[in-house]
């Protein structure tokens, strides 16, 4: 199985993307995780661009969660909701209607952040923009408050953190299965 993590900072030192790196070393036996770091590339949408005309940077996102059993976006909390970088490629991966790389995929949200909550309103607004674009977004949340107490360069050191990652992403993992492959 091969999980798309999408980390919706820029940041070169971003918590986020620590925590979307950690997947790697938690996710359960037998699932992929792959990190997806064209954020930056894209350009903002535009329904013109649009098409046979799609930007690289557009079909290749598309392209990888396409081929994603499942997808974990991990997002920080820029002034009380997502980054408009996250949301831009969530706009692109909408696309096109009916036929779009969100539509009918299983994906969970998670967030890291320096305050005490975690980016708990910004996952709200994520969860809830994700399942309106098409996808399946699985219940519950990975907020990780305080996040500098739980890197050190950039590396994820608190196995309480790690292990509510672990129980996330076999969550995820679970629901990405067909009911038919399950049994």
């Amino acid at each position: 199985m091969r999980v798309l993590a999408i980390s919706g900072s820029l940041r070169a030192g971003s918590y986020n993307t620590a925590l979307a790196r950690a997947t790697r070393e938690l996710a359960p036996a037998g699932v992929e995780i792959e990190l997806y770091d064209g954020l930056g590339t894209l350009p903002p949408f535009d329904a013109d661009s649009d098409g046979a005309a799609e930007p690289v940077a557009v079909r290749d996102l598309r392209r990888r969660i396409g081929a994603a059993d499942a997808v974990l976006f991990v997002t920080p909390e820029y002034n009380g909701s997502i980054p408009g970088v996250l949301k831009n490629a969530v706009d692109w991966a909408s696309r096109p209607h009916r036929d779009a790389a969100l539509s009918g995929k299983t994906v969970a949200v998670a967030g890291a952040s320096p305050g005490q909550y975690g980016a708990m309103w910004a996952q709200q607004d994520l969860r809830r923009v994700l399942g309106i674009a098409g996808a399946r977004v699985i219940e519950g949340e990975l907020a990780v408050p305080r996040a500098h107490e739980v890197f050190d360069d950039g590396r994820l050191t608190s196995s309480v953190i790690a292990e509510r990652l672990q129980t996330h992403l076999a969550a995820l993992v679970h629901q990405a299965v067909p009911p038919a492959l399950a049994a």
